[in-house]
């Protein structure tokens, strides 16, 4: 269609400047010169000829639209446009008609000044003043020849601006039509996306109700079905309902933090042995199923492109019922695999669990798409898991713009974790990028290693149509800095093309020289292997890398993900 010719979903090349070219049978390739290269298959020969054919008349047509429009004046222009620009000329033209008068009066008054001036100079004067006459008459004679060109480059002025406009008008009224055409697509396209969940729901939800409870209408929380317009989708909001009622048992008594906050010197184990037995709480084993309300993203986004995620206003449930604070405290979920680390005789295995932990921070996210609530200013957030895992964790937002917090646990295991992460995000239309800044520490008391790493990208993509999904990319250095050994971790992005296992994760652990000794292979949202890489003489990295896969044997599972609660 028409409207399809501006913005399509893989780019668009201009086929007025385009080469075509066929490579074989099936194949052909349009290129613009080297910005842009498209190679395209053909199921069969015939099929390439008609691609082709119906290509080289498109391209044929393109420049001869490209000719016309380049000769013709502008009949796309509105209305309005045309009569705001006629009268611009207008004005402009009859400032350069005053200039034009004023030249004549000053090419009239300057003759008349010159031919006062010859008479004064034929008069009988003292030597001195016909000198002084002469000069008088140079100038005026300058000061003519100077007004002339400054009228004659004001009418040049007008030549360019009248032969010019009309290429300005054209540009800018195309650049209009074609953001106009995008908005009402977006629009166009979120409205059928909500509709087409709103049905979808419908369908499976109504059949399910008893037949006392007369549908969906009677519920507060659910519109009824069909009586809303897609146009009040941009204010359609929901109070949260109130489901979730919680015994008096289960209430969360803090009768133990005075105490632990008032000895900092003493050590965890004897702090842990001063708290009050009634602090000891059951454990909930399931959590709320979450309510799904429609959400139309894009009657809130469309207004954001380009700003930063904190200064975006969201409605309440795009969040999930957690504090950034509690969200960056889950890192410690497979906190098991720090306390083998803890364990290991060799720096190099031990980076290797250490690793391992960097990526099981991020085995959730792929089932997480909302986002966690952002914490007020000096807010924490504790978790005091001493008898049950053997560590403590206590989480701050120390910054409100930008969103920060900090981070420390401790484990009487033998290590010590601590994280300063500032998130800055960028909205572009598609997607939504998560950049997390800051470093984050860890140290192994007994052996004195001290490693730190960075966090990688995090991509939430389909935010305007589709379903919302996630992936990590980059890459994650993580070092030794006692020892100089080192793991570069790399997250590779998910490609619709690609053949490789999706949330693919490899690396490899170095000594201070370079020289490879084990080599990780896994995915982020399952498990992390490790392979022990045996050099041979004469072996170079590659062929050691090779060997470490096909030697099954000495494979080591550092870590699988947990099942969901």
């Amino acid at each position: 269609s028409k409207a399809e010719m501006r913005h399509t979903c893989r780019g668009t090349i201009n086929l007025a400047t385009a080469n075509i070219t066929v490579e074989d049978s099936c194949n052909f390739i349009i290129s613009n010169g080297g910005a842009q290269t498209y190679h395209l298959k053909a199921s069969s020969e015939v099929e390439r000829q008609r691609w082709v054919t119906a290509l080289e008349l498109a391209k044929a047509k393109a420049v001869k639209m490209l000719e016309e429009s380049d000769d013709s004046g502008d009949e796309s222009v509105s209305q309005t446009d045309k009569t705001e620009l006629q009268s611009t000329l207008r004005t402009l033209s009859s400032k350069v008609e005053d200039l034009s008068t004023c030249n004549d009066l000053i090419a009239k008054h300057g003759t008349a000044l010159q031919r006062s001036l010859s008479e004064l100079e034929t008069l009988r004067l003292p030597a001195e003043s016909t000198e002084k006459i002469k000069q008088v008459n140079e100038r005026a004679t300058l000061f003519r020849i100077t007004s002339n060109a400054m009228i004659n480059a004001c009418r040049d002025f007008l030549v360019l601006a009248q032969t010019h406009s009309k290429k300005w008008q054209k540009s800018l009224q195309h650049e209009r039509d074609q953001r106009i055409r995008l908005e009402e697509t977006l629009e166009q396209l979120a409205k059928q996306h909500n509709h087409l969940e709103r049905a979808f729901r419908g369908a499976t939800v109504l059949p399910a109700s008893a037949p006392g409870t007369g549908g969906s209408a009677k519920d507060p929380c659910c519109p009824a079905k069909g009586d809303l317009s897609d146009e009040d989708d941009d204010n359609e909001f929901f109070d949260a309902p109130e489901i979730i009622t919680m015994p008096e048992s289960m209430g969360h008594k803090r009768t133990g933090s005075n105490i632990s906050g008032t000895s900092s010197d003493i050590s965890l184990d004897e702090q842990y042995k001063h708290q009050v037995e009634d602090t000891k709480k059951e454990k909930r084993t399931r959590i709320p199923y979450k309510p799904n309300y429609s959400l139309n993203l894009w009657s809130i986004m469309k207004n954001c492109i380009g700003k930063e995620l904190s200064k975006i206003p969201m409605p309440v449930n795009f969040n999930e019922p957690l504090s950034m604070l509690q969200r960056l405290t889950e890192d410690l979920e497979y906190h098991e695999l720090l306390d083998r680390a803890a364990k290991c005789e060799s720096s190099l295995e031990q980076l290797c669990y250490v690793a391992a932990f960097t990526v099981s921070s991020y085995s959730t996210t792929v089932f997480r798409t909302s986002k966690p609530f952002n914490p007020l200013l000096g807010e924490t957030f504790e978790l005091d898991r001493l008898e049950e895992n053997g560590y403590r964790s206590l989480c701050e937002q120390v910054s409100h713009h930008p969103p920060a917090a900090a981070h420390h646990a401790d484990s009487k295991h033998g290590w010590t974790l601590r994280q300063e992460i500032k998130i800055t995000s960028k909205f572009r239309g598609k997607y939504l990028s998560i950049m997390p800044l800051g470093t984050i520490h860890c140290v192994f008391h007994s052996s004195g290693n001290h490693y730190t790493w960075k966090k990688v990208t995090t991509t939430v993509h389909n935010i305007i149509v589709g379903k919302l999904w996630i992936d990590q990319s980059g890459e994650i250095e993580i070092v030794n800095h006692k020892t100089g050994d080192k793991c570069n971790l790399k997250f590779v992005p998910y490609s619709y093309f690609s053949r490789d296992v999706a949330r693919k994760v490899t690396g490899e652990v170095t000594d201070p020289s370079g020289k490879v000794h084990f080599v990780l292979l896994g995915t982020w949202d399952e498990k992390m292997d490790c392979y022990k890489v045996a050099l041979g003489a004469g072996d170079n990295g590659g062929e050691a890398r090779q060997r470490a896969h096909e030697a099954e044997d000495s494979r080591v599972l550092l870590w699988k993900r947990n099942p969901l609660p």
